[in-house]
């Protein structure tokens, strides 16, 4: 329940410990202390009618009438000679007074025909700002304060951007999406309640049993009636309404109001920390609160997620949500995330190893508070592929580093020989972008903005195509970790520095634990060896073998056999292998748990060195963080007999020119398997993104969606059919590069105890003139006005004999 509220305030750049928590309805004054003492509010406020408060605020509530009408118009253009706006340019001004006032005299007529007075009538007026290049506006209501300033809703959208997202973006004009005003006569409003001394406690009813955090309690139950102005309760304590309970926590004290309200004041949690008491303290593992402690931990990872989403420019990451954020601890090791991408989350772990053990390194500046690193090195910084760029934050707490928080984003450029920073026939890393093994993206909290500009600029095979982009998406990433240390703070407060840490340990043992008991349970039913092999469309092997010791529940995953890395990019290295196992363990385990670190230990790693799945550093790898990640989950979820075959791809298209990169991933068809159909039309496995909305792609970008659905059949058959694939055919306003990296084109996902293969999928150019071209997996062309791209992609393989 605490998730919402925190999403709804911090997430908008308010500090929820400055506000009350103001409760209604039957069921909320039961849980409003604890609520409050977990989001780290002092102040609880129950109104003596909160059971109906609903019905009794109806009786009390404005008579308003809004009217909105769509607009697109700039409001306020970006000055070029400084980082402000020109203000002797006001191009919306003839008609936007004109619209307001239309709008005004409609909601005005409204209210008056209802038979309220015009002099009773209050007006407000809002425009629904943003800034270009972005999607989400803002409401911002007219400040009449401001009424002599030029540009008045320019400098309040600023102030509010900034509370909101934490920084400004220079150099972009402001437009206006929507006109709205507000017409309404403001209810009744009650006066404030006098002042009452007070009173003590009351005599209470009785007692009654009730469990809170230290156990069974004897607990005074007080009747809501018996209260009078000034009486003075100390939780714990229950009181009963005709229309509500009321459960005072323990610590809580609670005092009647003038009007019979009742106000709550919530004593801050105690710990060893806070007290003073610095002597580490043996926890116990407690079932309870290892779940409610991998909740929170989530929890801190999804804020980061939205934190990221809401302040990100591009439509990778605030879109189409191609990111993940976690947290670590203070060894690199991950303790949670939230469920975002999976071929992530492994490599993440090896990134953030990395980092410490680079800075940390004799003769280098080491890690301070206020530095945050970047990098997206494949094969030497525990990368994915070059797009995927890691911004990893310390955890600093009294002077030592306690956690590390991280967030990996999808850029849609960083340079390369193709737009998109995807092309399908590389053959060295050097060819795909950018390349940042260590920088120090923020050093003594100073964002190192010329730096970063330089090492994505310069580069051998041309430098990003959207810089602007870039540094607002990585400032983006560094404010959703700051919100990650802002959460994990208010945790260590909450509960004790000694508690955090040894249930982030115990979350790990807790994981390792369910798969080790996997394991044995496998060996016992189909014994301690699985094999299974699987090829990628150009024929090269991905083998693995695995030896379980049934008494321990350990684990050899040995990729012998499989084929040498290849000249172009589909070799994957080691973190992307790591990422696809631990995704595959994680799904076959029969238990909620975090992914994390723990998946991991009960298994060792023999993978052929200068193989597809440990390359050497300079080869092209920009395929296999997002085609040969699939295919080794297929791999280990065939050895497991656990499902038929999915897409085995995520389908990657990408297109542009000189001025701008745009990338996404295709959904595709699911395998099937002992006990459901697999699913038609989504992201599978190791990918977890969503696909632009078309009104957001037609709207930022020169093109137009002709077709987007289902491929009826392309799902294999069988007692339960794998998912079908999809049809997505795009057509460009002006001449640009597009370029598709996929797989499955050529061998089809494999169905499994007798269900038929799912379709392969096929990518083809149609010409101006209806001839179809079968371009194959891999092709970087130039499309023209008029022609259009049709990629149809795999089904999934079906299970079991129809």
């Amino acid at each position: 329940m605490c998730r919402p509220i925190r999403n709804l305030t911090q997430m908008r750049g308010f500090d929820i410990t400055k506000h009350a928590l103001a409760c209604f309805g039957g069921a909320g004054p039961q849980h409003a202390c604890a609520m409050a003492r977990a989001l780290g509010i002092t102040k609880v406020y129950i109104h003596r009618y909160g059971g109906v408060l609903s019905a009794y605020g109806l009786s009390m509530a404005d008579a308003v009438v809004e009217e909105q009408e769509p607009a697109k118009e700039i409001y306020a253009v970006s000055s070029v000679s400084s980082y402000g706006f020109d203000e002797n340019l006001d191009p919306s001004k003839s008609t936007r007074e004109a619209r307001l006032e239309n709008l005004v005299q409609k909601a005005r007529s409204a209210l008056i025909k209802q038979g309220y007075s015009e002099d009773c009538i209050i007006i407000e007026k809002f425009l629904n700002m943003r800034y270009d290049g972005t999607d989400n506006a803002i409401m911002i209501k007219e400040n009449v304060n401001l009424k002599d300033v030029r540009l008045p809703f320019a400098q309040t959208f600023v102030e509010q951007y900034h509370r909101e997202f934490g920084f400004e973006l220079k150099g972009r004009d402001i437009l206006i999406d929507d006109f709205r005003v507000r017409a309404f006569v403001p209810g009744f409003t009650p006066t404030p309640p006098p002042m009452v001394p007070p009173l003590g406690s009351p005599t209470p009813l009785g007692t009654s049993k009730a469990y809170f955090e230290n156990g069974w309690e004897d607990v005074p139950t007080y009747k809501f009636e018996d209260l009078n102005p000034g009486h003075e309760l100390k939780g714990p304590a229950i009181i009963v309404q005709s229309i509500s309970t009321i459960v005072l926590e323990i610590g809580c004290t609670v005092f009647v109001t003038g009007d019979g309200d009742l106000d709550i004041t919530v004593e801050k949690k105690s710990t060893c920390d806070e007290t003073g008491i610095g002597e580490k303290i043996e926890v116990e593992e407690d079932p309870v609160q290892l779940s409610i402690f991998a909740h929170r931990f989530m929890g801190i990872a999804e804020q980061m997620g939205r934190t990221l989403a809401r302040t990100a420019i591009s439509v990778n990451i605030k879109e189409r949500l191609d990111f993940s954020c976690a947290l670590f601890t203070n060894d690199g090791g991950l303790v949670a995330n939230a469920p975002h991408i999976p071929v992530h989350l492994g490599a993440m772990q090896s990134a953030v190893r990395f980092q410490v053990e680079y800075w940390n390194a004799e003769g280098r500046e080491g890690i301070k508070e206020g530095d945050v690193f970047v990098s997206n090195h494949p094969q030497l910084a525990g990368g994915s592929h070059l797009p995927d760029i890691t911004v990893i934050t310390p955890v600093f707490y009294e002077g030592s580093i306690l956690f590390f928080v991280a967030s990996r984003g999808h850029h849609s450029d960083i340079g390369g020989i193709s737009p998109g920073s995807m092309p399908p026939h590389s053959e060295s890393l050097k060819e795909e972008g950018a390349r940042i093994v260590a920088f120090k993206l923020v050093k003594d909290g100073k964002f190192q903005e010329d730096g970063i500009t330089n090492i994505l600029v310069n580069q051998e095979f041309g430098g990003t195509r959207n810089l602007k982009d870039n540094l607002s998406d990585l400032r983006a990433q560094v404010a959703a970790n700051n919100s990650g240390i802002r959460l994990l703070h208010e945790l260590i407060r909450e509960n004790g520095l000694h508690t955090v840490e040894a249930y982030m340990h115990f979350i790990q043992h807790n994981a390792e634990m369910a798969v080790r008991f996997m394991l044995k349970r496998f060996a016992a039913e189909h014994g301690t060896r699985a094999h299974a092999i699987d090829y990628m469309d150009d024929g090269t092997p991905i083998e693995l073998t695995i030896d379980i010791d049934q008494a321990t529940g350990s684990a050899c995953f040995d990729f012998n056999g499989t084929g040498p890395q290849v000249l172009g990019n589909i070799n994957a290295p080691p973190a992307v292998t790591y990422s696809a196992v631990i995704y595959s363990l994680r799904s076959l385990v029969g238990q909620d748990i975090p992914l994390n670190q723990g998946c991991l230990s009960p298994i060792e790693f023999k993978i052929p060195r200068f193989s597809l799945l440990n390359p050497s550093d300079d080869v092209g790898v920009v395929g296999g963080n997002v085609l040969t990640s699939q295919r080794v989950v297929d791999v280990v979820l065939k050895a497991f007999k656990a499902c038929a075959g999915s897409q085995g791809c995520m389908n990657n298209l990408t297109f542009g020119d000189k001025k701008f990169g745009y990338y996404e991933t295709i959904a595709g068809g699911a395998g099937a398997g002992p006990t459901w159909d697999g699913r038609s039309g989504v992201h599978t496995h190791c990918t977890n993104t969503r696909i632009t909305d078309p009104e957001i792609l037609e709207r930022r970008y020169p093109v137009l969606l002709r077709q987007f659905g289902l491929r009826k059949g392309s799902g294999g058959n069988g007692q339960h059919p794998g998912g079908d694939g999809v049809v997505r055919e795009i057509e460009p306003l002006r001449p640009l590069t597009m370029s598709i990296l996929s797989e499955r084109r050529t061998l089809h996902p494999y169905g499994m105890e007798g269900g038929e293969p799912g379709e392969t999928g096929k990518n083809l150019l149609i010409k101006k003139n209806g001839v179809m071209l079968n371009i194959g997996a891999k092709r970087s062309f130039t499309i023209d006005v008029g022609e259009r791209l049709m990629i149809n992609t795999p089904g999934g393989g079906g299970y079991g004999k129809k």
